[in-house]
């Protein structure tokens, strides 16, 4: 109650800013105390007085006080209104609950990946080293006063915002497997692009069940959210390691291992507008002509000597290139022009990023030539996150400055 009446004292209608910015008080009680004047009106929540208030940004209040009929006071207080306003939207919340939630959804790369058989189902069983990296999407969470139905919106167009979005599909799931009767809305502030082979999609599913999970007071363990996660997708239940692991079977067995990579080791990613479709890529695959070499070989290796080209295997990028040839191109001249730049140059996942390791920048070619002047490029660095905490963004801003040349969409 404290904090909601304060809220009051700075907002409601009784409060008159004049143009000098002095906020004169009346105090009707005429007893010699200063008190606010507090109205019946209730704000429905933080949010809501946070935006009446936005604007005033005043520090001097001055308020009369009748101490007798003939004996007036003026008194001056000083107060910092924005961090005030801050503290009292912060009480509010504890007080009612978790009501918004915004998160980072960061994407990932393949520092290498080995395709080790086929299944009987039709998949193939791969072991590879994820990494999430500081590129990332932003997604901001609300619960909704519906009971029945999330409403999504996102910065870009194309993307599916009904079931078809993973998003909507975790916030399903983790309804499904909890009991819990909480609908959100949704914004996505799209920043990683789809078709990339970075896992977008993956990370805001495993976004919106930790998100959801939050919400719920913790119904859910961390492991139960990463076993229910591979109903969703194989990478999603990456997005529940520390942010490096050593995955196999379809990519959902999961081995979190300390991050074998400096984290403040530079890279850029550069990915041409066309997308490759994962299904065409591995219907293309050839297991007698991709790599022999062993994976726990080449993880060993990272961890001793870090990165370079020859551990940075990918068994897809051979039919990555038959199904877009201009992307087998593209990483050719990126190797030819950053010797001595990059340790290694690599296609992330399926298609259709390459990822250059050493270096933020880009070639110059890609600057210059017209042939590429609609690619998304960005730098990154690796990142990880701590137990029972959910990935944040960088506050370097080397690590999370982003060019887009062209759309978000791929």
């Amino acid at each position: 109650m404290a904090a909601m009446a304060a809220s009051h004292f700075f907002c409601n209608r009784h409060v008159n800013s004049s143009s000098d910015c002095i906020l004169k008080i009346s105090n009707p009680l005429g007893d010699g105390s200063l008190r606010p004047y507090v109205s019946s009106h209730k704000p429905k929540g933080s949010s809501s007085f946070q935006t009446k208030c936005r604007n005033s940004r005043t520090h001097v209040v001055k308020a009369t006080s009748d101490s007798s009929k003939h004996d007036k006071k003026q008194v001056e207080l000083v107060y910092n209104l924005d961090e005030k306003l801050n503290r009292l939207a912060d009480e509010v919340d504890m007080n009612a609950g978790l009501s918004r939630l915004s998160l980072f959804s960061p994407c990932k790369i393949n520092v290498f990946l080995r395709i080790t058989s086929k299944r009987p189902d039709g998949f193939h069983d791969l072991a590879s080293l994820f990494h999430v990296i500081s590129l990332g999407d932003k997604i901001k969470f609300s619960l909704s006063p519906s009971k029945s139905t999330d409403r999504l919106s996102t910065n870009v167009p194309g993307i599916p915002l009904d079931e078809r979005n993973l998003i909507i599909k975790a916030l399903n799931l983790y309804r499904k497997k909890t009991g819990s009767d909480k609908y959100f809305w949704v914004h996505v502030d799209k920043r990683v692009p789809t078709g990339a082979g970075l896992g977008g999609g993956s990370s805001n599913a495993a976004t919106a069940l930790w998100a959801a999970n939050q919400f719920s007071g913790g119904l859910a363990t961390e492991k139960e959210l990463q076993e229910w996660s591979g109903e969703i997708g194989s990478d999603v239940p990456f997005f529940f390691s520390s942010g490096a692991a050593y995955c196999t079977g379809r990519g959902e067995i999961v081995e979190d291992i300390p991050s074998p990579l400096p984290l403040d080791l530079p890279m850029v990613l550069i990915k041409p507008p066309q997308a490759c479709s994962t299904a065409e890529v591995y219907k293309r695959f050839r297991m007698d002509v991709s790599s022999t070499v062993e994976p726990l070989t080449l993880l060993e290796k990272i961890s001793k000597n870090g990165i370079s080209q020859d551990v940075c295997v990918n068994d897809l990028e051979p039919p990555a290139f038959e199904v877009l040839p201009s992307l087998k191109r593209l990483k050719q001249r990126i190797v030819a022009a950053g010797r001595g730049k990059y340790d290694a140059v690599f296609m992330s996942g399926s298609g259709s990023t390459i990822v250059g390791v050493g270096s933020p920048d880009p070639p110059q070619f890609i600057y210059d030539e017209e042939d590429y002047k609609d690619v998304f490029l960005s730098e990154a660095t690796f990142i990880t996150r701590g137990d029972q905490q959910w990935y944040t963004e960088p506050s370097s801003s080397n690590a999370t400055s982003y060019t887009d040349k062209s759309s978000c969409v791929g």
